[in-house]
Formats: C-alpha cells, structure tokens, sequence
C-alpha cells in the first residue's frame, strides 16, 4: 500500500468535549488521499478512549498513546510515525472547512510549492473574525519570496499584525522542511512554538503559495490554551526568543531583524502585564526579577530599537517606556492604573 500524500498531525489532550467536533471535520474532507495521527498525550477524562474509537472506524486514523509531555512532544510523536509527502496540523479543539485538503493539497500537487497557506477565522464568545495574510493569493518563487513576502512576513508593518500568522495549523509542508525543525523545538516552549517551525520553514521553502480562502477555525476561548501567567513563563519567553534567534540566522536573513524586534517586545508586552500583576512575594523579589527580565540581551535590544510611537495603545506605550529604561516603580503604578 502507497503512503498517503498528506499526514495530519493532532495532539489531543482533554478535549472531550471538541474533539468529536474536529475528528467529524476531517472525516468530512472532500480529499481523502490522507492519514491522521492522533497523539494522546496523556488525557485524563475521555478524550483517549474517542481517540481509540475514531482509529477503530476508519483506518485512516492511527492512535497513539503517551504520557503527558505537552503539546510539541506529542507533535513531534506524532511526526516521527507520519508517512506523508506533506504533513500538515489540526489542534484537537478546533476544526477544518471540508475543502480545505483538497484545495491545498491539488495546490502543492499541481504547482510544486514547498508550503501552502490558507487564511482562518477565530471562532470567539462575540462572533466569528476572519484574520487574512497580508499576501495576495498566488505561487511564490524564491525571487518574489525574498522580495515581496520575507521582509513584512513576522510583521507586516502595523503594530502588531503578522505578514503571515505562525500557526503550523493553517499550512501544508513538505515533509522534509520539518525534519530538521519540528523535532529541534524545546519542549519547554509553552507559547510560540509554532513560529519556531513556520517562519524558518518559510525562509527554507523553494515556493510558496497563499490561497485567500478561510478554511481553519481556530477556537481563540477554549480552556485548553489557557497558560498560568507566573514567573516561569518569563523563562518561556527567554527561551523562545534564543531559540528563535539560533534558528533564524540573522547574517544570511537580514532583513528579519527588524521584524523580531518587533515580535520580541509585542511577545513581552502580551506576558509582562498579566506575570507582574500576578506575581507575588516581596516588592523587592518582584523589582529584581523585573529589572533581570529589562536586562535580558535580545529584550533590551528589541525595547531599544522599536520605536514607542509605533506601539498600539497608551498604556502599552507606557509600559515599553518602562521597559526601555529599566522603571520598575512607574511599571507597577501603570498596572494599577
């Protein structure tokens, strides 16, 4: 038997609840030349048992179980079973348009192209948002890559709106651009590890092609991407911005710098507000680790290059402004206030 053209990968952790809603959705895809690798990761209520049950109906479905290592260990499981020419990505609490792998996948048939992007809707409490690249439906060669998509692709310009989102689930990859990267991901990345993968694999590919159609729904409310705001996830961060930087070398992709900068303090400003609020213990233990976190090199870079005027919203302002220059007492009065 023939490997299949396209792998999906779904790490599933308690997501009883969902998860019918997404393995439905894929079942219902009008391509069907694919396999799916559900990777339990350890679930305590029942979502392991309708893993078992959805690889029992179909034999496109293979289920695997492990313990709980989080979400890029059991992506990465997942990946070293995939059989696929291209691999691509659901998250087990949202779902997927019934022509999305038929449009995607005749894409990268018909025109060759390393990695195929679609755009997706944020499915929230108020309604549905339809968020778009910024790049206009088309084949890219790596001439028209470098010149029209690399230099807006983390930051298209507008604080803070990504040229192209980093989610892995909204794209098709040749399975050979995510070898090297996917399994290189520390598995202490809690948050934007999909930008350590996307954007590197983006630079790599030979081609890439942008459809305009919407065909992911992200679930931006569910309880499963809730990350505990504490002192640790200033670690996350520090981590995610070196590996970001080891992986995208700046000498042979320039014009990326900027763009991360950019990324950077839009990263710290999403996590210093809610960590800071939350921290507790000591004034003094706070200021320290306030004044540590302004010191870090890629964060003291990134406040020192972008401009504050760029920055979205008084108080975000404010706050870089205290970043910038290292004001942990003005940093807490905002916080209040």
């Amino acid at each position: 038997m023939s490997n299949p053209f396209l792998s999906v990968i779904i790490p599933v952790y308690n997501v009883e609840a969902y998860l019918p809603q997404c393995l439905d959705s894929i079942l219902a895809q009008t391509f069907t030349d694919f396999e799916v690798l559900l990777v339990d990761d350890g679930s305590t209520d029942g979502s392991a048992a309708l893993c078992d049950s959805y690889a029992g109906k179909d034999a496109r479905f293979h289920c695997f179980h492990k313990e709980n290592g989080g979400h890029t260990s059991a992506r990465q499981a997942g990946f070293r079973q995939a059989k696929g020419e291209y691999v691509t990505f659901v998250d087990s609490d949202d779902w997927i348009d019934p022509d999305m792998y038929r449009k995607m996948c005749n894409t990268a048939k018909d025109t060759g192209a390393d990695t195929v992007c679609c755009n997706y809707i944020a499915a929230t409490p108020k309604g549905d948002i339809r968020c778009r690249s910024s790049f206009q439906e088309g084949l890219y060669e790596k001439a028209l890559l470098v010149e029209q998509i690399y230099p807006r692709m983390i930051y298209s310009g507008s604080y803070f709106t990504y040229g192209e989102a980093p989610s892995l689930c909204n794209k098709v990859f040749r399975r050979g651009l995510l070898e090297k990267h996917l399994c290189s991901v520390p598995l202490s990345v809690k948050i934007g590890e999909d930008a350590l993968v996307s954007y590197i694999c983006l630079l790599e590919s030979s081609s890439v092609y942008f459809c305009d159609e919407y065909f992911y729904y992200y679930r931006s409310s569910s309880s499963s991407l809730t990350h505990t705001m504490d002192e640790n996830r200033l670690s996350e961060n520090r981590t995610l911005f070196d590996t970001l930087l080891r992986v995208i070398d700046l000498s042979i992709y320039p014009y990326m710098e900027r763009q991360i900068d950019y990324y950077f303090v839009y990263q710290c400003l999403l996590t210093f507000v809610p960590v800071f609020s939350n921290i507790t213990g000591s004034h003094r233990n706070s200021r320290a680790i306030f004044l540590g976190e302004c010191a870090c090199p890629p964060v003291k870079k990134a406040f020192h290059s972008v401009k504050i005027s760029d920055i979205t919203g008084l108080h975000n302002k404010l706050y870089a402004f205290c970043i910038r220059h290292r004001l942990y007492g003005p940093f807490r009065f905002f916080l209040a206030h």
